[in-house]
C-alpha cells in the first residue's frame, strides 16, 4: 500500500487513541493489517531484483506519495496545535503507520543487503496482497483515505 493511506490511518488512530502507549502501536500495527486490503504499489522489488534499482516512474510516485503523506501528518499535527502533545502524537503515529515500509527504502535506494533487511524485505512482501488492476489497487487505497478523515472528522 501506498504511505498516504497508512498516514492517514496513522493520524485518525492518533486522534481517537490519545495516549500514545496505544496509539503507536496500533499505529504500527495498522500497518501490516492495511497490507492485507487488495491494492495497487509501484514494483520497487520487482524492478531492484530485475534492474538493480526502481525505475524512476517508481521513484516519482513514490516521491509523490512520501511528499503527500508527510503533507497530511504536518497538515493535522498543525492544526491540532496548541495542543503539542497531540501534534506529537500525530506525526508519531504518522511514522510508526509506514515504519515497517521507510526501513525497506535503503535496500531498494542503497543497495543494503544486509541479512536483517532482506529478512524483513522478503516478509514485508509476503504479505502483500496486490491487486491486478491499477485502477481498483488505487480505489481501495482512496477509500481507506476516505474512511479515515471521516472518522477523523
Amino acid at each position: 500500500m501506498l504511505e498516504t493511506p497508512h498516514v492517514a490511518v496513522g493520524i485518525a488512530i492518533a486522534t481517537k487513541f490519545p495516549n500514545p502507549w496505544i496509539a503507536i502501536p496500533l499505529a504500527f500495527a495498522s500497518h501490516f493489517l492495511l497490507d492485507k486490503v487488495p491494492h495497487w504499489n509501484p514494483h520497487l522489488y520487482t524492478e531492484t531484483q530485475k534492474n538493480g534499482r526502481p525505475s524512476k516512474n517508481s521513484t516519482t510516485i513514490a516521491i509523490v506519495d512520501i511528499a503527500t503523506a508527510l503533507a497530511i501528518g504536518s497538515i493535522f499535527a498543525y492544526k491540532s496545535l496548541p495542543d503539542i502533545q497531540m501534534a506529537v502524537l500525530i506525526l508519531a503515529c504518522s511514522l510508526a503507520s509506514v515504519l515497517s515500509d521507510v526501513i525497506k527504502y535503503p535496500y531498494y535506494y542503497f543497495h543494503l543487503r544486509q541479512e536483517w533487511l532482506v529478512k524483513w524485505v522478503n516478509f514485508e512482501r509476503s504479505i502483500q496482497v496486490d491487486t491486478k488492476s491499477v485502477f481498483w489497487g488505487i480505489v481501495t487505497q482512496g477509500l481507506v483515505i476516505a474512511a479515515s478523515m471521516w472518522w477523523i472528522l
